[in-house]
């Protein structure tokens, strides 16, 4: 799917907004889309759901200094471009029950449906601080391997990573849920042993087929003031 700047700047505003609205981020969080090669679109250093029809985000360098007004962590966005050529939306997150799960060390095991696109694990950067380096930003994205959809921060949110910048928000949305069910079955633990997707499973259920991303988007997006069809 290929767009004009003023449609990538609309669709950076409407994902931001999605993620504000949808309780994945509040004041803090960034998201952006890949213009080309060589630039990237971050959306405005604001509150997501803040973020107004018309507000542009900044025009940043995937190599280089990031510029003025530009969120420091956004150098994460950088690395990840970078690296990942098929990487095309990313989006920097706190959802609260990932974050919760993260001060235990653990993330997200392939439980249930919405699981099954994070398989076999989710990787966890083991540093609560923020990322405010080149060097750290890489050594993150690295983490990101060549089919890697996510990171979990030590108790400091996610990033998520995909083709397209919908689909960085939704997998945003499927981590949260997957982290959800994570502390659910931590709380009876013992009860019986929990299941996991095993391989086959995984495979099968972690489809896009049938509008599935698509649909998520929709209803992430339902009432947006710049909503428009895929």
């Amino acid at each position: 799917m290929s767009y004009d700047l003023d449609d990538l700047q609309r669709l950076v505003r409407q994902a931001a907004r999605a993620l504000g609205r949808s309780g994945l981020a509040h004041a803090y969080g960034h998201c952006s889309a890949r213009i080309d090669e060589e630039y990237f679109l971050v959306c405005v250093a604001r509150p997501m759901e803040l973020i107004e029809a018309g507000e542009d985000g900044s025009r940043v360098p995937i190599r280089g200094t990031l510029p003025e007004g530009v969120l420091g962590e956004v150098r994460i966005h950088q690395q990840i471009y970078d690296r990942r050529q098929d990487v095309n939306g990313i989006c920097r997150a706190m959802p609260t029950k990932t974050m919760t799960l993260s001060t235990l060390r653990l993330t997200p095991e392939p439980r249930h449906g919405f699981g099954s696109y994070f398989a076999p694990f989710v990787p966890l950067w083991d540093d609560p601080q923020l990322v405010r380096s080149d060097q750290r930003a890489g050594e993150l994205a690295e983490l990101l391997d060549n089919n890697g959809s996510a990171v979990v921060m030590r108790g400091n949110g996610a990033v998520t990573a995909a083709d397209s910048l919908q689909a960085a928000v939704v997998l945003m949305w499927y981590l949260e849920d997957a982290a959800r069910v994570e502390l659910e079955v931590l709380s009876v633990s013992g009860v019986t042993a929990p299941a996991i997707l095993d391989e086959n499973e995984t495979r099968l259920r972690a489809t896009r087929e049938g509008r599935i991303f698509e649909r998520m988007w929709e209803y992430l997006t339902a009432g947006d003031p710049e909503q428009e069809p895929l």
